[in-house]
């Protein structure tokens, strides 16, 4: 069994007393590659740092919507600088979130559209995040794509079938995490069984989202064997296969992976 974790937030303060022996654990359970997600240009920073040093962990750059109210003259420059850094796969996460209140929308519609066209410049792809903003989304990914080609996946999805579909048609990919195991994501789940073989991706969002049956306790990228398991019998699809090719998008979406894990 080969996984990826394509969404994790490792750097977080909620791993460092055993840091280690998560991205340890990941690896025994099979997870080859770990992605570890910047939300501002601090963590940006941290998760290049930390996918330098540990084997198999890479970096996603950017300033995640609910922190763009926060960011500070040059913030900016400083994701764009980081994406020269080695180990670094993605820019992200970006996206628009109207949950929550942390930061005006046209703000965020600002910084998600640095991240897309930065995406199109440097031919990466970029890290959505979507929350109650499913039409804002679309509306924006449209007119990149107008523009060019989209590389990006929508992270931990939980938007619509026909939203996935459009995504999927603009060139994207769809990743589920740990909610699409939980009792009450029928539709969800619905969502996750006509998503592409060749457009579907796993993740944890560590160490939020954790999947049965560790709901409630803290999340690990091990534990993304949990979601592979549940969408595969989702999807009627043979469990090792279903890792396998979730592994092969991940390696095709994320170009910069090496052979080394």
């Amino acid at each position: 069994m080969r996984l990826i974790d394509s969404h994790s937030h490792i750097n977080q303060k909620e791993f460092n007393d055993d840091r280690a022996e998560v991205i340890a654990r990941a690896h025994a359970a099979g997870v080859e590659a770990v992605i570890a997600v910047g939300v501002d240009a601090v963590t940006s920073e941290v998760v290049c740092d930390l996918a330098e040093h540990n084997k198999g962990v890479y970096a996603a750059v950017g300033i995640q919507p609910n922190y763009t109210a926060e960011a500070q003259l040059g913030d900016w420059n400083r994701i764009v600088a980081l994406v020269n850094r080695p180990r670094v796969v993605a820019i992200g996460e970006t996206g628009l979130d109207r949950y929550w209140k942390d930061a005006p929308i046209e703000i965020q519609r600002d910084y998600f559209d640095r991240h897309l066209r930065l995406s199109q410049e440097r031919d990466l792809p970029f890290i959505v995040h979507m929350r109650d903003c499913e039409a804002d989304i679309l509306e924006m990914l449209r007119a990149a794509h107008r523009r060019g080609p989209l590389r990006g996946v929508m992270h931990s999805y939980t938007g619509s079938a026909e939203g996935a579909a459009e995504c999927v048609a603009m060139g994207m990919y769809i990743s589920f995490a740990g909610m699409v195991t939980y009792k009450k994501s029928d539709d969800l789940r619905s969502v996750a069984k006509v998503v592409p073989d060749d457009r579907i991706l796993v993740e944890t969002d560590s160490p939020y989202l954790s999947p049965e049956p560790f709901r409630g306790k803290r999340n690990e990228p091990a534990n993304v064997a949990h979601t592979a398991r549940r969408l595969a019998e989702e999807r009627e699809q043979d469990f090792e296969i279903f890792c396998e090719l979730t592994t092969r998008n991940a390696r095709t979406l994320f170009r910069r992976f090496s052979d080394e894990y």
